[in-house]
């Protein structure tokens, strides 16, 4: 069974930056695909990143692509999402997921098997 536990959310002006990590332990974090997605109030679960599991290959979303970016250290087991330039709409519950099935850096939240609890972010105008 693999525990996730996301930390690093918070409060923060438009443009302004955070880091989200998330540390993983009982499983071995460095077979797994790992993902972030955010939940806005009112809608539905959306992906924002990917990470393989050798770090080599990463997706994002759209609406992030060259504002955040997805790393991973698997010394630590931990996955990060360094968030530049936030907007108000980057408001929202990020949580890290972890998938074992082999989906190469999918978008899909049904493939992860592992959810985090999640962190709140809350951007101001």
């Amino acid at each position: 069974q693999v525990q996730l536990v996301e930390s690093g959310g918070g409060l923060v002006q438009t443009g302004g930056s955070l880091r989200l990590s998330c540390a993983a332990s009982g499983g071995t974090f460095s077979g797994y695909d790992m993902g972030w997605f955010r939940q806005a109030p009112e809608k539905e679960r959306e992906f924002v990143a990917a990470i393989s599991w050798s770090g080599r290959g990463t997706v994002y979303a759209d609406p992030v692509k060259g504002r955040f970016t997805i790393s991973r250290d698997n010394t630590k087991n931990t996955v990060y999402l360094q968030m530049n330039s936030l907007k108000p709409e980057d408001t929202a519950v990020y949580y890290c997921a972890a998938q074992t099935g082999g989906f190469l850096l999918s978008r899909r939240p049904n493939d992860y098997n592992y959810w985090g609890q999640g962190t709140q972010v809350t951007v101001s105008s």
